[in-house]
């Protein structure tokens, strides 16, 4: 039995040590977000005082609506899928959609009443920086990774 619990303690403590990487490199690009942000915003004190809250607020939503969504549809077996489900899930699918505009349209318009419009043109315009940036640097970490395996 002891035998038994040592390897279970020490993949318990590895899965810890790799959830709490994990956790601090979500943190880290949320910092990083953040501060891209907010330069490109050229965001004021009151102006941030404002934003962040509708803004995270408004990022809560869609993580759990995206999350709703991934979970839902990584089950779904299309193969076996018959047609009268299958439209079912379509209309879901857009039922999703319009959720998804309808939080981007009330972002917005919270937003108008805290920041100039030119500055939410600009949020748009960040936040696809930023990802292409994101994405950029991982594709970059990627190769070299790959270079690097013997």
């Amino acid at each position: 039995m002891k035998k038994l619990i040592t390897p279970i303690f020490l993949v318990l403590i590895c899965l810890q040590a790799f959830a709490q990487k994990d956790e601090n490199m979500r943190e880290r690009l949320r910092a990083q977000e953040i501060a891209f942000i907010t330069e490109q915003l050229d965001l004021t004190t009151e102006e941030a005082q404002k934003f962040w809250p509708i803004y995270n607020a408004h990022e809560k939503e869609m993580k759990i609506l995206r999350i709703n969504s991934i979970e839902k549809y990584k089950r779904l077996n299309i193969e076996a899928l018959q047609e009268d489900k299958a439209k079912e899930i379509l209309k879901e699918m857009i039922a999703f959609e319009n959720e998804e505009h309808r939080l981007k349209t009330a972002l917005i318009h919270d937003l108008s009443n805290t920041i100039p419009a030119k500055k939410i043109i600009l949020l748009k315009k960040a936040k696809m920086e930023f990802k292409k940036t994101v994405l950029n640097e991982m594709r970059k970490r990627r190769k070299n990774f790959k270079n690097k395996k013997p």
